[in-house]
C-alpha cells in the first residue's frame, strides 16, 4: 500500500499539484510554449490548454495547426485514459531526430475534454527542449506520464518510485 506524500508547501506565484482536483480540470492557457526535436523549433504556440490532475504537474495539450508542417506522424496503437477517453500516437519526426509515440490526441474526448479535441501533448522527455513562457520544462518522472514540470508547480509528484498507488 502507499501511503499519500506530504505535499509541499507552494510558495508565492507557485501551485501544489496537490491542490489539483481528481477527476482531473481542463483551463485554457495562453502564455508562450515551444518545443524543440532534433535541433528543430516544432511547436512555437501562446495558446493551449493545462489538464490539471491530483499529483500530477500539469500535461499541455496544444493546437495541431502550432506544429510544424510534417513533425507529426501517425502511430500504431491507442490507450484509454478513465477522464479523458482514447487517445490516438504519433511519432514526432524531423530531419535528424524521431521520437516514437511521443504525443498523443484524444479525437473524440470525453465531456468536460472537448475543448482538446485533436489538440496535441508531447513527452517532455523525448524532446529536446519544451518551455513554458522562457523556462525550460522537466519531465515527470516515471516515463510514463506527460507532466511538465516548472516553478510554477511543486510536489511531490506522481511517478517517482513508490508513487503508483497515489
Amino acid at each position: 500500500m502507499s501511503v499519500r506524500p506530504t505535499p509541499e508547501r507552494p510558495g508565492p506565484g507557485q501551485e501544489s499539484v496537490w491542490d489539483y482536483p481528481r477527476p482531473p480540470r481542463l483551463e485554457a492557457f495562453s502564455g508562450r510554449i515551444t518545443v524543440e526535436l532534433g535541433g528543430t523549433m516544432i511547436v512555437t504556440t501562446d495558446r493551449g490548454w493545462r489538464v490539471l490532475e491530483t499529483s500530477h504537474p500539469p500535461t499541455y495539450y496544444l493546437p495541431a495547426d502550432a506544429f510544424a508542417a510534417g513533425v507529426l506522424r501517425p502511430a500504431p496503437g491507442s490507450s484509454w485514459c478513465e477522464w479523458k477517453g482514447q487517445a490516438r500516437y504519433f511519432d514526432v519526426v524531423t530531419d535528424s531526430a524521431v521520437a516514437t509515440k511521443a504525443a498523443w490526441t484524444y479525437p473524440r474526448p470525453a465531456p468536460g475534454f472537448e475543448p482538446i479535441a485533436g489538440a496535441i501533448a508531447v513527452m517532455a522527455a523525448q524532446m529536446d527542449r519544451c518551455t513554458v513562457d522562457g523556462e525550460t520544462v522537466m519531465a515527470q518522472p516515471g516515463g510514463f506520464y506527460g507532466g511538465w514540470i516548472t516553478r510554477r508547480v511543486v510536489g511531490p509528484f506522481k511517478g517517482v518510485p513508490g508513487s503508483m498507488g497515489w
